[in-house]
């Protein structure tokens, strides 16, 4: 594989549109963790929630949101990988499990984009499959299909129109996962920079 320039890098934001600026994106951050808190921030609660976060493209929002809780939690990661037609869902594969045991636990599961939904349905159903009391799934973005997906976040910070879109955890060929807006790339230039 031919290697991906810093100046292709650059040139995918020459003519990207920002969808959602630093302000937006922290406004919609703080709207989650106000959910959360108010959801887990009773203190008769006998058990404290597990919040895992998945990896890589939720460790900027993860990052962002655990600080902004306010109640006691236990924290793991989770990283899984699709393979095969992405179309038809492909195969998940867990490249890592929780370390701990989920059995009789109520899971939080952090992730940066609700997609197509096929990842996080399936990521779902292994945890309740583990034994998990219930699994509650908190996204920073829920992409809008127009479409009913495999599975519904139960806490989502803001939705995003059906368009490729980079910042704040949500890379493009491996960049721009950093940007603190989110930006939308269009077809064209995604095709132009292709490695």
């Amino acid at each position: 594989m031919q290697e991906f320039h810093h100046d292709r890098a650059r040139a995918l934001l020459e003519h990207a549109e920002q969808v959602a600026s630093a302000e937006q994106v922290q406004q919609a951050v703080r709207r989650v963790a106000d959910e959360l808190n108010q959801r887990f921030g009773n203190p008769d609660e006998q058990a404290f929630p597990l919040v895992l976060g998945v990896m890589g493209g939720a460790v900027v929002f993860t990052g962002n949101v655990l600080p902004q809780l306010d109640f006691p939690l236990e924290f793991d990661y989770i990283h899984v990988t699709r393979y095969g037609d992405e179309d038809q869902g492909g195969q998940v594969v867990w490249k890592v499990i929780p370390r701990q045991s989920v059995a009789g636990k109520t899971i939080i599961v952090l992730d940066d984009i609700l997609d197509e939904g096929e990842t996080l349905a399936q990521v779902k159903q292994r945890l309740l499959d583990m034994g998990a009391k219930e699994v509650i799934i908190a996204v920073f973005a829920d992409k809008d299909l127009g479409r009913k997906k495999p599975v519904q976040a139960d806490i989502v910070g803001l939705s995003l129109p059906n368009r490729f879109v980079v910042g704040f955890g949500m890379d493009v060929y491996g960049y721009w996962r950093n940007l603190p807006a989110l930006w939308a790339i269009s077809p064209e230039d995604l095709k132009a920079a292709q490695p």
